[in-house]
């Protein structure tokens, strides 16, 4: 529990909170990573660069939140003004949002959805701003976005310029913004708007938008859809529905925003980094497909002969067939929160310790199945957070990998702390055991026992739990869940030591009995001396399980130097001072016997690194 707490100290110093104990060790087991894109993968900071209206392609520079820029067609600037098309594009997203851009002492900023913050920025880039807009289109209904349909729509009182209509008329009544996925917008649409004016849309024009969102998605951006519709003043019944399939119908298809949402820095190699360690990275998007892959070999996330499969394509599936094919896939694109059940549940089939991201309620469920969930720090929602076992302080990839190296280094640190402790206490059981068989009074007191075991050795065992960890630590495989924290070879290295322990405190216990005139305390003293001070060499030793003690850098963890300081202090105290030396059964030790101490007390360690260098072989070999 010591190692745990000290362990996930470190951890939230990297970002990632721990909720429940037990995950930290869970981490350490981590074979699969289920990630979100936007936010996690990304930089969650959405800016528009392009817009389609008509035949028109429209350039947009600026980035962040910042409201400067421009509109820029074939390299010529532009003015959003004298193009109406362009224009109704902006004031529809602007509209159909609820982002705000507040400006303090530092500049702009954004507040709500990092999408609709893109499309309030791109309306102020053409000196479009909520309050004036809405001054003259007042919101009077809304739909929600949901995942579902893929799409928000918003009503407004008309009293300012609406699109003519299919005559070129301005109706009076409300007007119907919707902006969404274009293949959730698009088949609701049956007119497009060209020059203001609303015209029955052609099917040579519907495959042109298509066309021209495929192109988008394999360059990476995330593509929304704008439409819009008229409704004359005796359709308040039909706002109040809030009926989506009446409200969102015969639409005109205003044009296509693409934004880009650049991949965080850290996130290559990162991915890169739980490749070696044998773990796998899924991508799961709500994108169409053309956009998660370009996203996903941006960042070497898919592999050579990955597959991308879609959300329909998963629908098709049974859950056997899904278990087959998961290995192959490393992105699932335009997937709800309800598809991510079935994607832990094929992954755990498949024998994976899987670690699950979200951030929404809906994703709850599928959070609570995994191994490990993790919720958003900064986007995720209180249910995600309680369900969660681990929550992401900065919602970065990066963190996750980084957590996972940490619960590795736990779990080492775990099994040297056992390793270490265990070797010494069987020691200290057999030296009395074999001392009385061999008819002789026990080397050791209980209070030197004490001593020993709550001060001398426990120092450097904490010291232990704060190890960085081999630095190849993610160039090893992830550990089988199920294998027990003493295993084998640990059992074998313990075996080992506690008889080199055993054998250096006889040692020194009977040489001094035997050969200094059987003064009992003066040999008591020597075998406690020799216990006590051959465990700190030792701790040294046992800093790596597989690598020796030049490599590790002695000095590379202070916290052993402190350690190892405060157990020869407090050896020496319970020695040298005087009213302390009848409680503990000790007496002064001369050179005499110290020239006798100071060879034995690194045996131990010496038999440590022995140890590793034939596990090392073996291993080779």
């Amino acid at each position: 529990t010591i190692c745990l707490a000290l362990g996930m100290r470190e951890m939230v110093r990297r970002n990632a909170l721990i909720r429940r104990l037990p995950a930290v060790e869970t981490l350490g087991s981590a074979t699969a990573i289920c990630s979100d894109k936007t936010g996690t993968l990304t930089q969650n900071q959405m800016t528009v660069v392009r817009l389609y209206v008509g035949d028109m392609r429209v350039d947009v520079i600026g980035e962040g939140y910042q409201p400067t820029g421009g509109f820029f067609t074939d390299g010529r600037p532009i003015n959003p003004h004298d193009h109406p098309d362009l224009l109704a594009l902006l004031r529809g997203g602007l509209l159909c949002s609820d982002a705000e851009l507040e400006k303090d002492e530092t500049g702009y900023r954004m507040v709500g959805d990092p999408t609709e913050g893109a499309l309030v920025v791109a309306a102020a880039k053409a000196g479009l701003w909520r309050e004036e807009v809405e001054a003259r289109w007042p919101r009077v209904g809304e739909i929600p976005f949901d995942s579902e349909r893929k799409r928000m729509a918003t009503v407004h009182r008309i009293d300012g310029h609406p699109p003519r209509g299919p005559e070129g008329e301005r109706p009076g009544g409300y007007v119907v913004f919707v902006k969404g996925a274009p293949d959730s917008v698009l088949p609701r649409c049956t007119h497009i708007l060209e020059n203001g004016i609303s015209v029955p849309m052609t099917p040579a024009r519907r495959a042109h938008i298509e066309n021209v969102n495929r192109n988008l998605g394999r360059e990476a951006l995330r593509v929304l859809a704008a439409a819009c519709r008229l409704l004359p003043e005796e359709a308040e019944g039909l706002i109040r529905s809030q009926d989506p399939d009446r409200v969102e119908a015969d639409l005109t298809f205003i044009g296509l925003v693409a934004m880009r949402d650049p991949a965080r820095p850290e996130v290559r190699p990162a991915v890169e980094k739980a490749r070696r360690a044998g773990i796998r990275t899924l991508m799961i998007t709500g994108d169409y497909a053309d956009t998660a892959r370009a996203i996903a070999e941006d960042i070497n996330l898919l592999r050579p002969g990955g597959k991308v499969v879609t959300g329909a394509e998963l629908d098709a599936m049974t859950d056997e067939e899904l278990r087959e094919q998961i290995e192959e896939i490393d992105v699932f694109a335009r997937v709800s929160p309800q598809h991510k059940v079935r994607i832990v549940e094929a992954l755990k089939a498949r024998g994976h310790i899987v670690a699950m991201t979200g951030d929404g309620v809906n994703d709850a469920p599928a959070l609570k199945r995994a191994d490990i969930g993790v919720a958003m720090g900064i986007t995720g929602t209180d249910v995600t957070k309680e369900v969660a076992e681990m929550v992401l302080t900065d919602d970065n990839y990066a963190s996750i990998v980084s957590a996972i190296e940490q619960g590795r280094v736990i779990y080492s640190n775990i099994r040297k702390f056992v390793f270490y402790l265990l070797s010494a206490n069987i020691a200290e059981i057999l030296t009395i055991f074999t001392a009385t068989l061999m008819g002789y009074l026990p080397p050791l007191t209980p209070i030197q026992l004490l001593w020993v075991n709550l001060l001398t050795d426990g120092a450097p065992a904490l010291a232990l739990g704060m190890e960085k960890g081999d630095p190849d630590i993610m160039d090893q495989p992830p550990r089988p869940p199920r294998e027990p924290v003493i295993n084998r070879p640990m059992l074998r290295g313990i075996a080992l030591i506690s008889l080199s322990l055993t054998a250096i405190v006889l040692a020194a216990f009977l040489l001094e009995y035997r050969w200094g005139g059987g003064d009992m305390t003066m040999a008591r003293t020597m075998a406690f001396a020799a216990l006590a001070l051959s465990e700190l060499p030792l701790a040294y030793a046992i800093r790596s399980e597989r690598y020796p003690l030049f490599r590790v850098g002695i000095f590379s963890n202070r916290y052993m130097q402190y350690a190892v300081l405060a157990s020869v202090v407090l050896l020496l105290a319970a020695i040298y001072v005087l009213f302390l030396q009848p409680i503990f059964d000790t007496t002064p030790l001369g050179l005499r016997e110290w020239s006798v101490l100071l060879p034995l007390i690194f045996v131990p360690a010496v038999v440590a690194e022995i140890n590793k260098a034939l596990s090392r072989y073996r291993a080779h070999s």
